[in-house]
């Protein structure tokens, strides 16, 4: 397909994979959204990669979104690529062009702290039948709490359960910070950042975010082993990746 015609109808909108280095347009030899082709759209020391959409909003179907992080995949195996969010459009080349423009010194800085990096997760959790049987036998002062009301015979009040609800997300939280430390503490020598996000329920421990040069991935998943010996069969490690570094890009875009 020639250059020129990929690009020539500047109705179709142009959808946003990433943005990555390189100072010429390409034409890439796979498909991504509604199975057009990927290409690149370049300025200066940047490009964006795209391809035509004919409309202004796709839709958060399971196929859409695997056609973007397929696209994402493919970049990672030669590129380094700075990973745009889902369902990014914007409006013609002449627009994508602009926006390389617009947000050029903060691209560029970002494109420098992702090269020749992809992003690890790993997930703790414990791994226990009752979470709450589990901490009252590990911290006695939650299991004191609890039997109290017991002792005197009669049934625990509102404000004790609720009391006792506090102490035990306290505690839980107390336990993630530690183990948290504990496991980054052995992570951080093989990883240019580790990023901490929030736990989605009462089970998960941590939700790490790394970003690992990709010479250090053998490393890395001897770091996770060597971290997961560490604690009991209570506990499960569970690492993936890689991926586009999307937890380490920290930009407010002017699309």
């Amino acid at each position: 397909m020639p250059a020129k015609s990929r690009i020539a109808d500047e109705k179709t909108g142009k959808y946003f994979y990433a943005v990555i280095s390189g100072s010429k347009d390409r034409i890439f030899g796979f498909t991504g959204v509604e199975g057009a082709t990927v290409y690149s759209i370049a300025h200066g020391p940047l490009a964006a990669v795209v391809s035509n959409v004919p409309c202004k909003r796709i839709r958060p179907e399971r196929r859409n979104f695997a056609a973007h992080q397929g696209v994402l995949k493919q970049l990672m195996v030669e590129e380094a690529v700075l990973p745009m969010a889902f369902g990014l459009i914007s409006d013609g080349e002449k627009a994508v062009r602009s926006f390389l423009v617009r947000n050029r010194e903060a691209l560029n800085r970002q494109v420098r702290r992702v090269a020749n990096r992809v992003e690890m997760g790993l997930r703790v959790r414990w791994d226990v039948p009752n979470i709450f049987e589990y901490m009252t036998n590990v911290h006695a002062e939650l299991k004191y709490a609890r039997d109290m009301p017991l002792a005197s015979g009669q049934a625990a009040t509102q404000d004790e359960r609720i009391e006792l609800g506090r102490l035990f997300e306290n505690l839980l939280n107390t336990d993630r910070d530690l183990y948290f430390e504990q496991v980054a503490e052995v992570l951080k020598p093989c990883c240019a950042e580790v990023r901490r996000d929030k736990v989605r329920d009462e089970r998960e421990i941590m939700n790490v975010a790394c970003l690992v040069p990709r010479d250090n991935l053998e490393v890395f998943e001897t770091a996770v082993f060597e971290a997961a010996r560490e604690f009991d069969d209570n506990f499960s490690f569970d690492y993936n990746g890689p991926w586009a570094p999307h937890n380490f890009v920290d930009l407010n875009l002017d699309i």
